[in-house]
Formats: C-alpha cells, structure tokens, sequence
C-alpha cells in the first residue's frame, strides 16, 4: 500500500467526498478517484460506497481507515522523531479559532511557539465557534480554539483559560456610571442592541443566560447582527447600540476612554476558551505539540 492513497482513503472518508479531498490534498478529482481505485484494486475489496450524497466506507473501509489511521500517525511521528532528534521540529499547522481567541489570545502564544520552533508555519482561520466544530466533525480541520461548549459524543474539550463578557456602550453622558458597575438587567430591555452572529461563542453564552432569566433574545430590542467585532466596537463607540463582548477585546478602548464596560448583575457571563478536537483521529506530532504548548503557556496570557 501507497502512503499517498492511505491519506487519499483518510480524506475522502473524512470529508465524505470525493472533490473536497481532492481540494484539501491539491490533486485533481481523477487522481483522487485513481488512488482509491488502485487501493480497492491491490486489496481486492471495495472500500467506499459511492451511491448517495455523502461518500461512506463500506464494513471493508471502516476496517482500512482504523489501521490507515495509525499507519500514517507512525509515519507521521517517525519522521517528527527523527526531525527533533536532529534538532529541527518543522511543519506546518491549520488552527481554526473563533473570533476572540484569533484576535486577542492566539497571536501572544503564536509569537512564543514560533520562536521556539522556528521551522514551523502556520494557517489561522477565522470562524465562529459552532463553525469549527463542524469542521472538526466533517474533517475538515483536526481542532480549534473556542469560546463556547457543543455537546458530542465525537469531540474531546480541554479547558484552556477564563474569559467574561460585558455590556460594552459608549463614553458619554447617556452612561454616568463608572467602568465595571453592576447594572441591572432592565437595564438592557430599553436600549439598542448589537448582536454576534448565530454561531458565535457570545451570542450562544447570551442567549442562554438570558433563558435563565426568563428572557429570550425577542425580548431585547436589536438593531444589527455584525460578525467582525472592530466593527461591533466601532458601531458601539458611534452609538448606534450597545454590545456584548470579551473583556479581552475592549482593554484598549477603555484605556483611551472611546468605550465603558458595565457587568449586569443578573447575569453570570464568564465562560471558558477550549482546545477542541476529534476524539477518534489522532492529533499529528506537530498538532500534539502545539497543544502542549498551548496548555502550559495560556496562563501567562493576561
């Protein structure tokens, strides 16, 4: 067996199609349908079913793809092995992040671990939270770093740092009280407000903590959905509504007086980031130390 159509096999059973692992490897759609053909050809069995709008391994494939998995892990390690007994840890990594973490904890910890492995590259993809979760799911992506917890059976979490949000609105007289007060929650029923999108770690942790209170979203008056959050803080510090958002995200704004955080009282809005990934798909060796890195440097990130 070719290690080519190994990770061929991987990608179209992770991907559920022929095309998307054709994208994800950079081959043509022929070569991609040659790899698997050959593989079915050499093992004398048929791997996928190819009926239907998913790709799918058949009883056959299930079995290939367990030991492909681990078959192509060993490379995998071996050659990382072998890169740091020579002194050279290199690669290069696809971190999938939701809004906050790419913006306000990635870049400090990116900075640290490429300056200690210098030959590693690196991809960061922006998404809301329930978005690399599905990425994960459909293969897409091998794990991500985000702020809200989606139950599966498929995915494994691990608590990285806390966060908390707070009713981010404009400096000026309409809002007298000093930065960080408790306001209460009526405080939220008379104003604009600007809004995450469906997905997003925030906008989830909101909606449920408005549900605790007998409250749902239709209760407040909202003027805008904004996924980019410079432009929630812009539209905020213009006064066009208020806002929820980390308070990682807001620290210079409040330092040059262009924006006030308030807590409301009735709500509990901290919430934890996590490392997130596929329970059954082996990290990669670069993967595993990336996110052994992560674990033991986030603390430091203020």
């Amino acid at each position: 067996m070719d290690f080519r159509q190994l990770e061929t096999f991987i990608e179209v059973v992770n991907r559920k199609s022929f095309s998307k692992a054709a994208q994800k490897l950079y081959l043509t759609q022929p070569t991609i349908t040659s790899h698997i053909q050959n593989l079915e050809n050499e093992l004398g069995t048929i791997l996928l079913n190819r009926s239907g709008k998913n790709v799918t391994p058949t009883e056959a494939g299930s079995l290939l793809y367990r030991h492909a998995l681990n078959i192509v892990n060993m490379r995998n390690m071996a050659q990382f092995d072998l890169g740091v007994y020579k002194g050279k840890v290199q690669g290069h990594l696809d971190i999938s992040s939701s809004s906050i973490p790419k913006h306000y904890v990635l870049p400090y910890l990116l900075k640290k671990f490429t300056s200690k492995y210098p030959d590693v590259t690196f991809s960061l993809t922006d998404y809301d939270s329930e978005k690399v979760v599905e990425g994960i799911i459909d293969g897409i992506t091998d794990f991500g770093i985000i702020g809200a917890k989606f139950n599966s059976p498929q995915l494994e979490y691990i608590d990285l740092i806390e966060d908390r949000l707070v009713a981010i609105v404009p400096n000026n007289k309409d809002y007298p009280w000093k930065e960080y007060e408790e306001l209460p929650i009526d405080f939220l029923l008379n104003k604009k407000i600007i809004l995450r999108e469906s997905g997003s770690g925030t906008r989830i942790l909101l909606q449920k903590k408005l549900l605790e209170k007998d409250l749902d979203l239709d209760s407040l008056n909202i003027v805008a959905y904004i996924e980019d959050i410079e432009a929630i803080k812009k539209f905020v510090e213009l006064g066009v509504g208020i806002s929820f958002i980390s308070e990682r995200a807001i620290k210079k704004e409040v330092s040059m007086g262009s924006l006030k955080p308030y807590y409301i009282k009735e709500l509990d809005l901290k919430r934890k980031f996590y490392f997130v990934y596929h329970k059954k798909r082996q990290l990669s060796p670069l993967s595993q130390t990336f996110r052994d890195f992560v674990i033991d440097s986030i603390s430091t990130i203020e």
